[in-house]
């Protein structure tokens, strides 16, 4: 069944909002801190970006629309690397670039046909509370 257009507009919305959010984290002068661990920021950046590949994989099943998506998130994580290093108050980091790419390599293996198709649970779900 497939979700209807309503629901998919709702998750783009949704995964747009993710991807503003996590913009603003990271050219924000000094963002929030989970806890002081060493090397913390890049299980930040992997699962960041592998929240937002397997959201946007939700509604992009072939090959080509996911590595498409899997292009874009790298450019920005590529891109938001540089604007910190111009800001003069965040560092630039190949270790985030490469934390990124891991991210968004576990977001496309965990999204179906291997994972879950969250889309269509959601859809189930929402059908049966009307």
């Amino acid at each position: 069944m497939t979700p209807p257009a309503s629901l998919r507009a709702a998750w783009r919305i949704l995964g747009w909002f993710g991807v503003a959010l996590l913009i603003w984290l990271s050219l924000m002068p000094s963002p929030p801190k989970v806890a002081d661990l060493a090397h913390l920021d890049k299980l930040e950046h992997l699962l960041a970006y592998a929240l937002l590949m397997l959201w946007f994989a939700q509604l992009r099943p072939s090959i080509p629309q996911r590595a498409i998506t899997a292009a874009a998130l790298l450019a920005l994580g590529i891109g938001l690397e540089f604007a910190q290093a111009s800001s003069g108050v965040r560092e630039f980091s190949i270790a985030d670039m490469i934390a990124d790419l891991a991210g968004i390599t576990l977001g496309w293996f965990a999204a179906p046909p291997r994972g879950p198709d969250l889309l269509a649970v959601t859809h189930k779900l929402v059908s049966s509370q009307v």
